[in-house]
């Protein structure tokens, strides 16, 4: 069964890219014991490693720790903030939405010109977010200054909560679902190597994977994510990309990285002999760490699984329980076929 206490924990901390402490913390608490040792490196990943002294193949299993979120760029004469994006977020799902500030946890809604107030015009365009503010409650700048700083990050007020007998809502689910599903796995055995590598800054050009992997470059890499999904009225079944409820996501290819084919049908054999649901990635967008760990060195073969997540890259994500728990079941099904 599914680890939900932890996966609500990932989900409502803050941790957007440069700034995962919090999610950095929250995982070494949780495989401690069950690992050989971790450690972290100037970009601040965490790495961990079972049985790294093994003379056969090594396999890292890889999830980021970031989320997307903003950043405080500027505070106005009135205190206000402005800010920028961190990670690929839609203007449009900005506007009214709850934020927390800060290490303080200041609380904080981010706010345009009300309907009453818009031209015609206005309610016909899209607000950019550097037309937006943060309205922190305060009426000056000073005010502001006692609170928050330029540089401070800014993630969504949004807590994990249960909306039906198997879906969930919350924040960062990409890709706090894969930080999940590796941190379970490894409270298991193995005969082998295992390096976890849950890296950071992803959302901002997989930056943490680039030199996560140099050190210890394994022979087989599994990256594990959270991604897109639009199985949602009025798109047509090729565009869907993936659904909900029909178990995990195989990548064959996106824009980052064609992943190896001959793991790749080795994890299907082990999917269909176990009857776990699987699904293929139906469109070639977005990237992963895989990209960057497969270039690693001389070279290393990789695969991407992941959990359908709906909403992903906004203030509210939802996904399903039993993907969840088939992604898990899958990766230690393969990782015992090795």
């Amino acid at each position: 069964m599914a680890d939900i206490n932890l996966i609500e924990k990932l989900s409502n901390v803050s941790g957007i890219s440069g700034s995962e402490e919090e999610v950095l913390d929250i995982l070494k608490n949780e495989i401690k014991g069950y690992v050989d040792h971790f450690e972290s490196d100037p970009l601040n990943n965490l790495i961990a490693f079972k049985n790294f002294n093994s003379d056969k193949p090594k396999v890292m299993l890889n999830a980021h720790m970031d989320e997307v979120g903003l950043s405080v760029r500027s505070i106005t004469p009135e205190g206000y903030l402005k800010f920028f994006k961190v990670g690929g977020i839609d203007d449009r799902v900005l506007p009214g939405k709850r934020v927390v500030v800060g290490k303080d946890k200041v609380k904080g809604v981010i706010s345009i010109k009300p309907i009453h107030l818009q031209t015609e015009s206005d309610r016909n365009t899209v607000p950019e977010s550097k037309d937006m503010v943060i309205d922190l409650g305060v009426k000056t700048k000073d005010e502001a200054e006692k609170l928050v700083k330029i540089g401070d990050p800014i993630v969504f007020d949004t807590k994990f909560e249960q909306i039906s007998q198997n879906c969930y809502i919350g924040k960062a689910f990409d890709d706090r679902l894969g930080c999940a599903v590796i941190a379970e796995i490894l409270k298991e055995k193995f005969n082998f190597p295992l390096i976890a590598l849950f890296s950071t800054q992803e959302e901002v050009g997989l930056r943490g994977a680039s030199v996560g992997g140099f050190k210890y470059t394994p022979d087989i890499s599994i990256t594990l994510e959270g991604t897109i999904t639009a199985d949602f009225p009025d798109v047509k079944e090729y565009e869907k990309c993936a659904s909900i409820g029909k178990g995990p996501v195989i990548t064959i290819k996106d824009n980052s990285v064609i992943t190896d084919h001959q793991l790749r049908e080795k994890l299907v054999e082990t999917a269909e002999k176990h009857r776990i649901p699987y699904q293929f990635k139906q469109v070639i967008a977005g990237g992963t760490d895989s990209s960057k760990i497969q270039l690693t060195k001389s070279g290393v073969k990789v695969l991407v699984l992941a959990v359908p997540v709906r909403y992903i890259h906004s203030p509210v994500s939802l996904f399903n329980l039993s993907d969840y728990e088939n992604t898990k079941k899958l990766v230690l099904e393969f990782l015992r076929s090795l």
